[in-house]
């Protein structure tokens, strides 16, 4: 299980039972008021947010957009309880494809419970994950990658071009991280392949390429993947250059 936060601006006879329920259900509960110093410490560690709010609610404008970053910026929820007025009033600041639900006052706590629990089961949460495929002849590249990824992405691989299509047509994938340079098959074929088939076709793929200098570069960027990614490349590169791709994506 996830942890869930609930945040109210205070530890009400109502909140403590939810978070009591939520507790007996085996979800990890913290409870947060608005204030943006005590969400931070506990952000990391939700995977989602469950939000009361009350008539007092136009005084967490900058809470809620600070919620709003957390919840685009690393895929997390908000499970808004709240009056229509309320709602509406939240919805100016959070965009509503980011509310996993909304409940209005007085609360349906079944309901709640049940969709929380839902939402932070572990085999939910991990099918929830982007798939990334990784191509690459090299394992152990391919190997350092999935480890890499693996806390925020589902990571499947590929030892060949082959190989990859072999695994598209059975599976999706959000994203291809293609080797340019393979024996047999090197990566603009594959590519060439992919785009050649209806249901590969609008898959985003980023080339990786051991050469960084400016002829190879124009040769890899000719062929319009989605972009490209120097082997050399640490994990924090590659963790933000795929977030910001994601993101892009939602724009």
């Amino acid at each position: 299980m996830k942890n869930v936060t609930v945040i109210a601006r205070a530890e009400t006879f109502t909140v403590k039972g939810l978070i009591s329920k939520l507790q007996e259900q085996g979800i990890p509960v913290w409870f947060s008021s608005p204030a943006i110093e005590e969400l931070e410490v506990k952000a990391e560690g939700t995977e989602l947010f469950i939000l009361l709010t009350d008539e007092s609610v136009e005084e967490i404008r900058q809470m809620l957009v600070f919620l709003k970053d957390q919840c685009i910026d690393t895929e997390k929820r908000l499970l808004l309880i709240a009056t229509k007025i309320e709602k509406d009033y939240v919805y100016q600041y959070f965009p509503d494809t980011y509310v996993l639900k909304w409940f209005d006052r007085p609360m349906d706590l079944p309901q709640i419970l049940e969709v929380a629990r839902r939402y932070v089961d572990d085999e939910q949460y991990e099918a929830r994950k982007k798939n990334i495929l990784v191509v690459d002849d090299d394992s152990t590249y391919m190997l350092t990658i999935r480890d890499w990824l693996q806390p925020k992405y589902r990571v499947s691989m590929a030892a060949s071009g082959l190989q990859a299509i072999q695994y598209l047509a059975r599976n999706k994938a959000d994203l291809i991280l293609l080797d340019y340079e393979m024996p047999v098959t090197p990566g603009p074929q594959v590519l060439e392949m992919l785009k050649s088939e209806v249901e590969t076709s609008r898959i985003p793929v980023m080339f990786l390429t051991g050469k960084g200098d400016k002829e190879s570069i124009m040769k890899v960027l000719a062929l319009k993947p989605a972009d490209y990614l120097l082997k050399t490349i640490d994990q924090e590169g590659l963790l933000k250059k795929l977030e910001l791709f994601f993101q892009k994506q939602k724009i």
